[in-house]
């Protein structure tokens, strides 16, 4: 009997679960460890430089402990000049992450200098914004109704693999006059530095640099009152680490 033109010449088994499962077998799929608890640690700057008051150190730093979505953060930056404390925070702070690169942070902040120690309630943002500035935005409500906002930018340019040229800028405001602790209403202070580290390792990484700090307004007039000075320039030396 002759084949039927639309008839292949060799017969097609029937297609069961069996056979596509043989031909092809399920995707091996990664586990996502985004629940995992992780922690982190970075010193960004821990430096020393000399003045006319003494020898000086300065220190910021942060850590972390949580997850990809929720994370437990600890921030502090200070200053010391011939062995008294000029200014010192502590904050404490839930993050949370809302979109790839940014987190939305809230929780307190202790300073512990200039002047008498106090409290703030602290809310902001901090994240990689775009063409890779880190940037750290934070308002704080405080004690008597003082209220204060941080700014705080920074950049890194690869010269070669290990050589990395940083700078850096912050910027502090303040809601009202406090002239117990020197500080005036509107824009308070602003830093910028510029810091060049060669990385032995990622983790650390000993640097030099040069910093220009200037104070604004009343602030700028406090200083003057208390015979100290509106501009300072120096230069530092120190390392940053992380684990």
């Amino acid at each position: 009997m002759p084949r039927p033109a639309d008839q292949p010449i060799t017969p097609i088994p029937v297609l069961t679960d069996e056979v596509r499962a043989a031909a092809i077998p399920p995707p091996n799929y990664h586990p996502v460890h985004d629940n995992d608890v992780q922690h982190y640690v970075l010193f960004n700057r821990l430096e020393g430089f000399d003045t006319d008051d003494g020898t000086g150190m300065a220190w910021e730093g942060q850590a972390w402990v949580g997850t990809d979505l929720n994370k437990l953060w600890l921030r502090s930056e200070g200053e010391r000049v011939g062995g008294h404390t000029e200014g010192a925070d502590l904050e404490v702070l839930y993050g949370r992450a809302f979109a790839r690169w940014w987190d939305v942070v809230a929780g307190v902040r202790h300073d512990f200098k200039p002047g008498a120690s106090q409290d703030f309630v602290a809310i902001g943002v901090q994240g990689l914004a775009p063409y890779k500035f880190e940037v750290e935005a934070t308002a704080y409500l405080g004690q008597s109704g003082q209220t204060a906002a941080r700014l705080e930018a920074e950049y890194e340019t690869l010269l070669t693999n290990r050589l990395i040229l940083q700078p850096l800028v912050e910027v502090s405001f303040y809601g009202k006059n406090d002239e117990r602790r020197g500080i005036g209403s509107g824009l308070s202070t602003a830093e910028a530095g510029l810091r060049l580290r060669y990385e032995f390792t990622r983790q650390f990484a000993p640097y030099i640099g040069v910093v220009h700090e200037r104070a604004f307004g009343r602030t700028a007039d406090f200083r003057r009152a208390a015979d100290e000075g509106v501009n300072d320039t120096r230069f530092v030396a120190g390392i940053r680490i992380w684990f």
